[in-house]
């Protein structure tokens, strides 16, 4: 029971395998990359405590050697200090361009560790093992690296390929029931921004999904990663349709500042209520029906998911300053901030023709609810 997506990017096309077990085997599966029998692993102490003996074990039943680091867990990791850290370790343990660095947690460490790889003498090969559904759906596939400032979240960083991603279905049975349905949020959003079917089948499949139903979540993660694999194909650098997965980014990455990159939201809890205020404000400007955020909303209150802005924990600030951090996002060209909006469920488009009083009143409205 096994899925593979091709990420077909000339001259650096790489493979995405999907599916139980991926863990046990993965010697199997790195040692074709190989140029010596050995990897630098680097992975956070929740990930390393549950998973990184059997990792290491299933490296070494095909004859690779691994060191390994462990760093904290949580955004917090994904800034500086830490990315010095990765890129010193690396050095001293003496890993060379032609070696093979392995990203083994969730989306902060994948983003972290593919940054250091990029930079690592001007570029060392990596391979994704993501631990959460977030990763597996989403951060590991496409390339894109890097870490948070002050200023904004994924604001330095790097597009750098990794070589494999092998995405094993049964660690996501280890995640707490939060961030499970964190990744959901990513999954919710392939299916608004371009396959209704796909959203018709999470309204079904959605609560065997998140109960630990094997084949929906094999199908879930493929259908998803074949999404992002085929936009990024067609646009790797984001100069036009890969800022449609962008869908309730520009809304989330602002609440994610406001409320400091800490566990009162966690990134995909921000993609779906942002995902929520982006149907909202299309359909306010007159793009799709009204039935749609109510539609949307629905599913996401139906997994028990963050919908609204009050369902965020604290204080948040005004709709002025949460506009203000809008406007750092990555997305501002020419210093105008461009929307991904929807004519319907399925049917996500980029937009900068946004009226900034009708974002303001979507939020000021939704801090009052």
């Amino acid at each position: 029971m096994r899925e593979t997506v091709t990420v077909d990017l000339p001259g650096r096309a790489y493979e995405v395998r999907i599916g139980p077990g991926l863990i046990r085997h993965a010697g199997a599966e790195i040692a074709p990359l190989l140029k010596r029998p050995r990897v630098a692993i680097i992975t956070d102490e929740t990930v390393a405590a549950l998973h990184l003996g059997t990792l290491r074990d299933g490296l070494a039943a095909a004859g690779v050697a691994s060191d390994a680091l462990s760093l904290p867990p949580g955004e917090a990791t994904k800034s500086w200090g830490p990315l010095e850290q990765c890129v010193d370790w690396l050095l001293e343990a003496q890993v060379e361009r032609g070696d093979v660095v392995v990203a083994f947690g969730g989306g902060v460490i994948g983003d972290l560790v593919g940054f250091a790889a990029a930079i690592l003498r001007r570029g060392v090969r990596f391979v994704q093992i993501p631990t959460s559904l977030l990763a597996q759906v989403d951060s590991s596939v496409g390339g894109k690296t890097g870490i948070n400032a002050a200023q904004g979240k994924n604001l330095i960083g790097a597009f750098h390929q990794p070589s494999l991603v092998l995405a094993d279905t049964e660690v996501l049975g280890t995640l707490t029931p939060r961030d499970f349905l964190a990744g959901y949020g990513e999954v919710v959003k392939y299916g608004l921004l371009g396959d209704a079917e796909f959203f018709g089948w999470l309204e079904r499949q959605g609560p065997a999904l998140a109960a630990g139903d094997q084949a929906a979540r094999i199908e879930a993660v493929h259908r998803s990663v074949q999404m992002k694999a085929d936009i990024v194909t067609r646009d790797e650098t984001e100069q036009g349709d890969r800022a449609l997965l962008n869908l309730g980014h520009t809304f989330g990455h602002a609440l994610e500042a406001a409320t400091g990159y800490s566990d009162r939201l966690l990134h995909g809890e921000g993609v779906a209520v942002g995902c929520a205020l982006a149907f909202e404000l299309s359909a306010r400007m007159g793009l799709c029906s009204q039935e749609d955020p109510s539609r949307v909303r629905a599913h996401l209150k139906d997994m028990g998911m963050k919908t609204d802005l009050t369902d965020i924990p604290g204080d948040l600030p005004g709709p002025d300053a949460l506009m203000d951090l809008m406007a750092q996002d990555k997305k501002v060209v020419q210093g105008q901030l461009r929307f991904i909006l929807a004519r319907g469920i399925g049917e996500a488009f980029i937009t900068s023709d946004v009226p900034r009083d009708m974002v303001r009143r979507v939020l000021a409205d939704g801090l009052e609810v």
